[in-house]
């Protein structure tokens, strides 16, 4: 069985033109200090004051977090929800989102976190 020089540029072709490998570009840091809800994360040059990060905690866990406060060589951020996971050296992306809360009627009489997310075991709320 012979192959063609042809119909190897023909298979060649059709796998380039079939080939849909998506790249995304984030920016990431790295956890320097973490304690008491609070980290210190260097590498985040381009983070926005109340850009909501997110940190690969221990097990795999993502753990939010919301930048307070912005200095030249790191930022401060709060962490929203289990912090305990995280840890010196973890990485932290940037979301490019600055933190939002839904609010509305559903809102009333509602148990929720700092991310507005229900923690009383009732449905989710769509803001307005």
């Amino acid at each position: 069985m012979e192959i063609r020089a042809a119909e190897i540029s023909d298979i060649i072709r059709k796998q380039i033109e079939n080939y849909d490998k998506k790249v995304s570009v984030t920016e990431t840091g790295t956890v320097l200090t973490a304690g008491d809800g609070i980290a210190r994360v260097y590498g985040l040059s381009g983070a926005m004051a109340g850009e909501l990060l997110e940190f690969e905690g221990a097990g795999g866990e993502t753990v939010s977090g919301m930048v307070l406060n912005l200095e030249e060589d790191n930022v401060g951020v709060a962490l929203l929800g289990k912090f305990e996971s995280v840890r010196e050296g973890d990485i932290v992306r940037r979301t490019q989102k600055i933190v939002e809360v839904p609010v509305g009627e559903e809102l009333l009489g509602r148990v929720v976190n700092a991310m507005g997310i229900p923690i009383d075991g009732g449905k989710a709320i769509v803001g307005s």
